[in-house]
């Protein structure tokens, strides 16, 4: 969006139609508009989720206080100096092709993820906060805004990446308030116009995976699951590629994409043929990742205008993707933000490598072999217009494409994705290979494979392969056990029998709320260790307060039985409640059977099958058969 030039009023000659008219009577700002706005936002405090959750209650509740707060001292402004406030809509193409663009990606995403579609009205909500939010700091520095649909694939792009559990959606709506004040006063002139510097959704990804990746704070977010169920639906690269196409014929972005799947390809083939082995673990270019090279670094606002520098640009997200994973592999980080933590620094290099681009064509153009015409292909080419040179540049895109695609480069899983094809080498003394297989039965266990789990704590523990790491296994032992992997249980046990519960202690000292599940789930258990409820369920307590879903339902149903606290079914709602919005299938269930059987709750068959469904997307088979009516009513 872009913005309009700084003034306290409009002339009368260039004032937009629906502006107020000075006639000799102060007639009313166009404030009703945020006003409107700004309420139906409060308004989504009153949906049974949000109302569900003190927490996300609470954050709609404060940010639409702040909100109103802010417009009454807008409307206080106004009154006191006189200003007119004016507004002008402004329906860019740009932003309802995006908008379409993305509305598709999220409908068959979230056919294959349901947690999408239960998602929907937060970040419906989030586009309210953004449009009331930027009309209060556009009109506070300016007497002009331009309304538009350019707040929705804003907001829609942030969350096609990132967004956070129910207990921490505060921090969404600063990530939409980074966005704004990002835009607004990170600026500056190109090609003699003020434009904002940094993609607005990226910027703000950038800043909070920064944020999070120093903090350890990842598990209060749904980045992970985001990423991972982006493999889910099984065309995913035809449609984001078929979609990619529309934006590129309409905004010749063409190049950026290109070249950034181009660059991966090229080191992806380099790595593998100099080491024979592959750089990523499950794919060579993930969904996620081909994603971002169609949406984070084509904005036409903030990419090179020119050529050559669209190449550079985009090669240079490719290589830095390429090299981020490596970095946060080696860090043993989230590999997930490789996709968005270089996008900023891009967009600063935008106005060097179009001033690259022009004085690049300048010396071509002074070459004698080009001015004798030893170069008839290239002269040719330079005389195309930009809209055919962008169709040339589309072809080789689909060509691109559809080699990668029959090849299986991008459609299907590299070879190096099974852990098979690292257990030999590793077994032959590969210390590579052996590191490479962990890697791969961690993005198995991950994806809830109890046996990569259990293989991967068998690897761990004995510390043949590599070195010995009691903690790791643990938690794989302990991920296979919660699965119902009988073995792991056993490793689990025979783990805290030979290293003690301080194999888990350490770790959720620190804060690592899967390790204090699983040492409380031990003592829950009496396995390795003495049985002990009252030290289990301080532990749960501890899981769930470091962000782990699964901790904070065990923590519920401590007290939902009694186990370890005194038995409170009121409180036990409470905390299976958020655990049900954060995830945890089996929390949805009970609070199901609460409301279906007005247990310390009035009865309420709805709100009860809105639990029952919830818990059936999340997988969970008793909330599915829960959903199906009695034989009585069939």
């Amino acid at each position: 969006m872009k913005s309009a030039a700084r003034g306290r009023g409009t002339p009368p000659a260039s004032r937009p139609k629906n502006a107020p008219q000075r006639d000799g009577k102060r007639q009313s700002p166009p404030l009703w508009i945020p006003a409107i706005l700004a309420l139906i936002f409060a308004g989504f405090a009153l949906l049974p989720r949000v109302n569900a959750n003190p927490h996300l209650q609470a954050s709609f509740l404060a940010s639409a206080g702040i909100l109103l707060a802010g417009l009454c001292a807008l409307w206080w402004s106004v009154v006191r100096t006189g200003r007119t406030l004016t507004y002008e809509f402004v329906p860019r193409r740009v932003h309802w092709v995006q908008l379409i663009m993305h509305s598709s990606v999220y409908a068959y995403w979230g056919w294959y993820w349901r947690e999408v579609y239960h998602e929907i009205p937060l970040i419906v909500a989030q586009v309210f906060f953004l449009y009331v939010l930027d009309m209060l700091v556009c009109w506070s520095r300016r007497g002009k805004w331009i309304l538009g649909f350019g707040p929705i694939p804003i907001i829609f792009s942030m969350n096609l990446f990132l967004w956070f559990r129910d207990d921490w959606f505060y921090l969404q709506f600063i990530m939409v308030a980074i966005i704004v004040f990002g835009k607004e006063f990170l600026r500056w002139k190109r090609d003699g116009h003020l434009t904002h510097i940094f993609n607005p959704s990226a910027f703000a990804l950038f800043l909070t995976s920064v944020v999070l990746l120093v903090t350890r704070t990842t598990p209060i977010t749904w980045g992970p699951e985001i990423s991972q169920t982006f493999n889910n639906p099984p065309n995913i690269y035809l449609e984001i590629f078929l979609l990619g196409l529309i934006v590129q014929a309409l905004f010749s972005v063409t190049l950026v994409t290109l070249s950034s799947a181009a660059m991966l390809c090229l080191l992806n083939v380099v790595y593998t043929r100099s080491t024979g082995m592959y750089f990523f673990i499950d794919f060579n270019i993930h969904p996620a990742v081909f994603l971002g090279l169609h949406l984070l670094v084509t904005d036409p606002a903030t990419s090179p205008r020119k050529n050559f520098g669209k190449v550079i640009f985009g090669a240079g997200y490719g290589a830095g993707v390429f090299a981020l994973f490596g970095l946060l592999n080696g860090l043993g980080a989230p590999e997930f933000y490789d996709k968005l933590l270089c996008v900023p620094a891009l967009n600063l290099t935008v106005r060097a490598l179009d001033r690259f681009s022009i004085a690049l064509s300048a010396w071509f153009a002074r070459q004698s072999w080009v001015i004798e015409g030893k170069l008839r292909p290239l002269q040719a080419l330079s005389t195309w217009s930009p809209q055919r040179a962008n169709f040339g540049f589309m072809g080789i895109w689909i060509a691109l494409f559809g080699t990668m695609a029959v090849t299986g480069f991008v459609t299907g899983k590299q070879p190096g994705s099974d852990p098979a094809f690292w257990q030999k080498p590793c077994e032959a003394g590969s210390t590579k290979a052996c590191q490479v297989l962990a890697r791969t039965l961690d993005a198995f266990c991950q994806n809830n494979s109890p046996r990569a789990c259990f293989t991967l704590g068998t690897l761990l523990s004995r510390g043949k392969e590599l070195p010995r790491d009691p903690i790791g296994a643990a938690r794989s032992f302990g991920h296979a056990c919660g699965l119902g992997f009988e073995s792991a249980c056993t490793g689990l046990a025979d783990l805290a029998r030979t290293d003690g519960g301080a194999v888990l202690q350490q770790p959720c000292s620190r804060g690592d709320g899967a390790s204090c599940y699983l040492l409380g789930s031990l003592y829950y258990g009496g396995q390795g260790v003495s049985r002990n409820f009252e030290y289990s369920a301080a532990l749960f307590q501890q899981s769930c307060a470091a962000g782990f879903t699964r901790g904070c339902g065990q923590w519920g149903e401590s007290y939902l039985f009694g186990e370890g606290v005194p038995k409170d079914i009121s409180k036990a709602r409470e905390i299976l409640e958020n655990a049900c919005d954060a995830g945890y299938a089996p929390g949805c269930f009970n609070v199901g059977l609460m409301h279906r059987q007005g247990i310390e709750t009035p009865k309420n068959e709805p709100l009860a099958l809105a639990r029952f469904r919830r818990g059936c997307d999340l997988g969970y088979q008793n909330a599915c058969q829960a959903l199906q009516p009695p034989p009585s009513a069939r």
